[in-house]
This record gives structure tokens, C-alpha cells and sequence, in this order.
């Protein structure tokens, strides 16, 4: 070591443990590599600067224990604290996990979590424009607190109120609309979410200074759509398109959805409006090339979303795969498929039904099944595709079918009733496939013919959850050369909170296996 280098000692749970220090850096001793800066690491502590979570951890060498620069536990002295890059550099070294903020979670989904994640769903709802004008008061009714503290949990967590971030939402819409679509000013004022024209223009004026006419004049030369809509999704580059695409086609319910020249199209029945998508790679953008049939347009805000999780476009892969390969078992494989994503759903329910037809089978065959019963029980289509001529998965009308006319299908007859059960449950809403994914795993595995390894693969495809693990999983068995089950749930300790990641990338081509 050179002459400015200081090792400080640390009594940590009764061991002794170094951490060397280099001028304005601290360096985990059994990793040198991963420096952090100290001083900026412990600003972004005191100032719980979200945008740090996930980027490092801070260890008390006081209680010896470790946190989430989000946690609000109360700030350390600078002294008594030691940053780390992951949470299994802070656990190595002796720390143990805090019980307040959870760094073993993945950034968003533990208890300190609870305003940030309100907001986000509030913010998400408005985007669905799933709003009308009682929407605070049931909002604020559903979680049992009254609507000035829920206006306040909003307004401190994204710097607004509920209602001015939806009209935000929709001028945005709109902006969007006026400048990509051919379509009536009055057509996207309505599909934008506004109540009357006039409103609409009134509060346009207001906020940019512009009759939304202006901005249909500085976009004249945009591409005429013809009859159909064209939008763009950005994403953070890398993205393995050509895997997600495959992973994808191997999956597609046949009538409902096709992989064709690079693009994945479907058809699409929301909120009883009903139509198709095409979604395909732009060639000289970030971001992904949406075609839509105009009848779409009134749930565009839904759509859009649902896209977005379909095809994991908020994923920071960069950072995620920072961290899977620190694990020498990983490290190659992931270094050889960058950008993956995880692959979503459109809808929880056909998801669901999806995973129990996966049960013990292999994909072609569950992607068979799949398609014999959307041939006798989904709603026809009309889509001048040959390929899509199905609507998706309906939980209402698949909850009135009796399990022997599913089993008749090919299904074994405790499959088929677990079908026709989840189905209930969803038409009942006894089930909420939107929830969150911890209560939601629990709730769906007191469903008959679901169990643990079913709930798992549902919540890391239909919840999004990105530390859902299915450790009991064949193909992860396999890929980690016949390891048991208590192996791979012991190696995935090492990929928290990305396991899921680390699932998909398991259960590529790369390590010859597939997963359900």
C-alpha cells in the first residue's frame, strides 16, 4: 500500500473487519474494485437522495448494520459510517440487513418505502386516465386515511397535487397526440381525458402559451398514419430485442398474438374499447415503434403502460447486470446477453392462466393448449390479420365453464379446475393482479393447483417483480448443474434484489435450458 493509504478496524458483531482508506475512498477490503467516493456517498445519506438507491449501501459500524441511503432511520455521524457497493460486500463484512428500510428488497418495495409507492400508483392511475371526479375521495377511502392527508402524501412525494399532475398529464397527452396523429383537435381532447373542447383549449392556452392548432401547423410534415397510430416508447439502452422477441414468440397464444418480421403483434380488448398493436424496433432510436388502430385511442394512456411493462422499458440494465455479474457463476453469461429485460404481460389473468397451462409441460405444449382454449372460448376478432383473430383471456366467461369441458382440451383435470378457480377469483375480484406482489403471492397460492413455483412465475412476469424467484424450477436446476432446491435459493441470495434477472438469464439460450 502506498503512504496514503489508512486501514481503519471496525468491531462488527464481534469480529474484526477492515476497510482501507485512500484518500477520498473507501475500498471494500475483499473487493478493491468496487471504490466508492465517501463524501458524495454520504451527502446523498443525509439528503436521502432517492436517486442513490440501489447505487450503494452504508454500513453502521456502531449497531452493525446496514442500509438504503433512502432509509429514515436517524443520519449516522460521518465517521461511524462504511459504503458499499452491493448489500453482499456490507453482509460480508459482518453488517446485518436493517429491519426498517430492507436493503435486501429491491429499491421501491419495502415498508419505508410506503409514500413513494402510493404516489407511483397514483401517478400510474392518472396515466391509465382511469380518473373521474370523485377519484381522490375513493382513493383516499380505499386507504383508509382522509383525503387531506392523502392530497399531502401525494404532493410531498412528487412536488404537485393529484390534480394538477393529471391535467399535466393529459396537456402532455395531447401535446403528443396534436403532433404524431392526423386526427380532429375535438377527438384528441376527448381521448386526452378532457371533459368539454373548451376546457380543453382553455387550459392549453394557459399552460403553453399556444392554441393547440398551433402546434398541428409545426408539424405538418409529419408521416401521414393512414388508418392507424403511430407512437414512440423509450427505453435506456442496452436491449436485447431479438432475445425478448424470441422469448416472447415461443409464448404467443395462437389467434391472439404473433411474432412476425421483428415485430410483435396482437390484439387488444381494454376497457371494451377493442383493436390491434404492432410493436417493432425503431432503426435509428432508443425507443420502440407503436402501431395502433385508431379505436385504441381511448385507452391510450393504459395501453401505453401496459406496453412499458410488457417490455420491462424502465429497467436499468446497466446497473442490474453491475450486480449480477459479481457472481463468478453469472458474471459470463451475463456479460454475453446484455439488455435483457424480463418479459411482462398485458394482462395479469391471461398471464395467470398461462403459468398453470405451463405446469409440468413444455412450452409448445402449454402454448397449444393456450390456443385451443381461445379457439372455443375467446371472443372472435376482426383484424384482417390471419394470424389474430382472437381476443384475449376472459375471466368472466372462462369462470362459468365447467372444468370437465377445459379438461376435455387435453387438460388433466385438476389443472382445468384450477383454471376455471383463478378465473373466479379474478371475475370476483377476489384476486387483484395489479396488487402488490408479496400479498398477491401469498393469495395465490391458497388458490387450488397453485403452488409456490406458479405464484413465482406470475409475479416476475404479470406483478413485475424483479426479485421473484422460482428456485424450485427445473431448468434453474439445471443451468446451475443439478443443484437442489435449497441451492438455488441459496445462490440467488447473492442476486438480490434482481433475481428475476438473473431467472431470465438462467433460462436463456446461452445456458441451453428453457424456462415455462
Amino acid at each position: 500500500m502506498g503512504a496514503s493509504t489508512r486501514v481503519m478496524e471496525f468491531d462488527i458483531g464481534g469480529r474484526k473487519r477492515r476497510v482501507f482508506s485512500t484518500g477520498s475512498r473507501y475500498i471494500d477490503a475483499m473487493n478493491p474494485t468496487a471504490a466508492l467516493d465517501p463524501e458524495r456517498c454520504y451527502r446523498a445519506l443525509a439528503s436521502r437522495d432517492a436517486r442513490f438507491d440501489g447505487v450503494f449501501f452504508v454500513g453502521v459500524t456502531t449497531t452493525g448494520v446496514y442500509c438504503r441511503p433512502v432509509c429514515r432511520a436517524r443520519l449516522p455521524k460521518r465517521a461511524n459510517c462504511v459504503f458499499f457497493a452491493s448489500a453482499t460486500a456490507a453482509e460480508r463484512e459482518g453488517f446485518r440487513p436493517c429491519l426498517r428500510c430492507r436493503p435486501e428488497l429491491a429499491p421501491g418495495r419495502a415498508p419505508v418505502d410506503a409514500a413513494s409507492r402510493l404516489a407511483g400508483a397514483v401517478a400510474a392511475r392518472i396515466a391509465a386516465g382511469g380518473f373521474n371526479g370523485t377519484w381522490v375521495r375513493d382513493a383516499a377511502r380505499g386507504l383508509s386515511v382522509s383525503e387531506r392527508r392523502f392530497r399531502r402524501m401525494v404532493k410531498r412525494t412528487l412536488g404537485v397535487g393529484p390534480s394538477r399532475l393529471a391535467q399535466t398529464h393529459r396537456l402532455l397527452l395531447a401535446k403528443r397526440l396534436l403532433t404524431d396523429s392526423s386526427l380532429p383537435i375535438t377527438s384528441i381532447a376527448f381521448a386526452s381525458g378532457f371533459s368539454s373542447l373548451r376546457r380543453f383549449n382553455a387550459l392549453f392556452r394557459e399552460r403553453y402559451r399556444l392554441h393547440p392548432g398551433a402546434l398541428r401547423k409545426s408539424a405538418a410534415g409529419r408521416e401521414r398514419q393512414g388508418e392507424k397510430l403511430i407512437f414512440t416508447l423509450s427505453y435506456r439502452p442496452p436491449m436485447a430485442w431479438d432475445r425478448l422477441l424470441a422469448f416472447l414468440a415461443a409464448r404467443a397464444t395462437p389467434g391472439v398474438e404473433v411474432v412476425e418480421a421483428g415485430k410483435y403483434q396482437r390484439t387488444v380488448s381494454l376497457n371494451n374499447h377493442r383493436g390491434w398493436i404492432s410493436v417493432g424496433p425503431d432503426e435509428t432510436l432508443h425507443n420502440l415503434r407503436v402501431e395502433m388502430t385508431p379505436s385504441l385511442l381511448p385507452v391510450l394512456g393504459s395501453l401505453l403502460l401496459k406496453l412499458r411493462r410488457l417490455f420491462d422499458l424502465d429497467a436499468e440494465p446497466n446497473l442490474i447486470e453491475a450486480h449480477l455479474t459479481g457472481d463468478p457463476r453469472l458474471r459470463s453469461l451475463v456479460r454475453r446477453q446484455t439488455g435483457l429485460r424480463i418479459p411482462g404481460a398485458m394482462d395479469g389473468f391471461e398471464l395467470a392462466v398461462r403459468a398453470v397451462l405451463g405446469q409440468q409441460v413444455t412450452v409448445s405444449a402449454a402454448t397449444t393448449l393456450a390456443g385451443r382454449i381461445a379457439a372455443a372460448w375467446n371472443a372472435p376478432a376482426e383484424t384482417g390479420h390471419p394470424s389474430l383473430t382472437r381476443y384475449g383471456f376472459d375471466a368472466a366467461r372462462l369462470s362459468s365453464v365447467r372444468p370437465a369441458r377445459l379438461s376435455a382440451i387435453g387438460l388433466p383435470m385438476k389443472r382445468a379446475e384450477a383454471i376455471v378457480r383463478l378465473a373466479r377469483a379474478v371475475a370476483e375480484r377476489e384476486l387483484d393482479l395489479g396488487a402488490g406482489a408479496e400479498s398477491t403471492i401469498e393469495r395465490l397460492q391458497d388458490l387450488p393447483g397453485i403452488g409456490a413455483w406458479t405464484a413465482q412465475y406470475i409475479a416476475l412476469r404479470a406483478l413485475h417483480w424483479p426479485d421473484a424467484f422460482p428456485h424450485s424450477d427445473l431448468a434453474l436446476r439445471k443451468a446451475l448443474g443439478g443443484a437442489s432446491p435449497r441451492d438455488v435459493l441459496a445462490a440467488g441470495e447473492r442476486w438480490r434484489p434482481w433475481r428475476g434477472y438473473a431467472v431470465m438469464h438462467l433460462w436463456s439460450p446461452q445456458s441451453i435450458v428453457q424456462s415455462p
